[in-house]
């Protein structure tokens, strides 16, 4: 298979980090997820303990400015008024971006799927589910309590959206940016990783 980089975003309770895991090990490449965190403290000098705080969160002010942000390099960090959520992101961007160019890897969420758009070997996916299937995997695979899985489900959706569109100035979940959507609801787990696999496959032509 060519190079490919393959970015997983994903609904909460859709199950896209098992999709990627599997994805991952049907096509014997890396695969990254809460790993980048001591990779992104090793980068940066802050605690792998805060990153996981501030990953996928917005930091605490109204102030933003994209200089700072997507449209920035790692070097910016240096500023002392860039806020420290934004230098988290920043060098998150950078170990996303040397992550990609070792090689193939398939890397969950964080906002790669924009970071490396530039990255001609990208596989954009978007994993979604109906409410009530996330629901009852947060509640069997994640034990959430029943009475809490919708509000964790709404709080965390809204928090990656939140972020995405905070970083990126684009709409997360949009599937104009995305190359394929897959719904597990209809799909399954399995199912939905024979389908990345079939769209790889027409792709590189095999």
């Amino acid at each position: 298979m060519e190079k490919s980089i393959i970015t997983i975003s994903r609904e909460y309770g859709s199950g896209g980090r098992s999709i990627g895991e599997l994805l991952a090990k049907e096509l014997g490449i890396p695969f990254f997820d809460k790993d980048i965190i001591q990779m992104v403290a090793e980068k940066s000098g802050l605690s792998a303990g805060f990153i996981e705080k501030s990953d996928e969160n917005l930091p605490n002010t109204f102030l933003h400015n994209l200089k700072y942000s997507a449209y920035s390099t790692y070097d910016s960090i240096s500023f002392y008024d860039t806020p420290v959520t934004d230098k988290v992101f920043l060098a998150q961007s950078a170990v996303i971006k040397e992550l990609a160019a070792q090689g193939s890897c398939v890397i969950v969420g964080r906002c790669a799927d924009y970071i490396l758009r530039e990255e001609p070997g990208l596989v954009t996916i978007f994993i979604r589910g109906s409410q009530k299937d996330r629901v009852a995997r947060a509640v069997g695979q994640y034990g959430l309590p029943d009475e809490k899985a919708v509000d964790k489900i709404k709080k965390i959706d809204k928090s990656r959206t939140n972020y995405y569109k905070y970083y990126t100035n684009r709409q997360w979940g949009n599937i104009d940016n995305f190359d394929l959507a897959v719904n597990t609801s209809f799909t399954g787990i399995d199912g939905a990783v024979a389908v990345i696999l079939t769209m790889l496959r027409q792709k590189s032509g095999e």
